[in-house]
């Protein structure tokens, strides 16, 4: 085997283990875990699902932005609702097996004031991304954020990043960071997400 072959190969091998992380990225184990910021979250081992205290969330930053479909969009203007972001990308395997269920609820629950809003990265080229959103039928907006720019921005450091591809951020009412998923959602677990955020006063 050549030099450059070799090289090329073991560049495609860290390549693809680099991926695998951070598509596979998950939380486990129930504890209780304290950032740099101060902002406390417990994430369950049995959904891993973590979440923080309404007196200890801390609000996201600017996620703002154009849509797959070139129309300028603020996370923003959705202040008073709660807001399920989610990271997705048209090449990721778990995106596509929880997208029905983002559909779905989605719909179901957009009268009781809760918004959707997907953000799409890695996907370099739109048109793929643009089929994934028509063969889903998914009604609510994606920003574009192909080289996660946007990720960076809106989630200031120590708090319950999307650092992973599928993952879901709830925002509360009022803008803050309310719980956090890394791993592809059913209905049942997306939710059990939801929920407990919809209910507060």
């Amino acid at each position: 085997m050549s030099l450059s072959r070799a090289f090329r190969r073991a560049l495609f091998t860290a390549g693809t283990l680099s991926a695998a992380l951070v598509i596979s990225a998950c939380s486990s184990g129930d504890s209780t875990k304290s950032n740099g910021s101060g902002t406390n979250f417990v994430t369950s081992s049995e959904t891993g699902i973590s979440t923080v205290a309404k007196d200890d969330r801390v609000m996201a930053g600017k996620l703002a932005g154009k849509t797959l479909d070139g129309t300028q969009f603020d996370v923003a203007s959705l202040k008073g609702k709660v807001v399920v972001l989610n990271v997705w990308g048209s090449w990721c395997p778990p995106c596509r097996a929880e997208a029905p269920h983002f559909v779905k609820v989605s719909k179901d629950l957009k009268a009781r004031g809760v918004e959707f809003v997907g953000i799409n990265t890695r996907d370099f080229n739109k048109q793929p991304a643009e089929a994934f959103e028509e063969n889903f039928g998914v009604p609510y907006p994606s920003l574009y954020d192909p080289r996660g720019t946007l990720i960076l921005k809106g989630f200031p450091k120590g708090t319950l990043a999307p650092n992973g591809i599928p993952s879901t951020v709830v925002l509360d009412r009022e803008g803050r960071i309310a719980a956090r998923t890394l791993q592809a959602l059913d209905e049942e677990r997306l939710r059990s997400m939801i929920e407990p955020v919809t209910a507060e006063k």
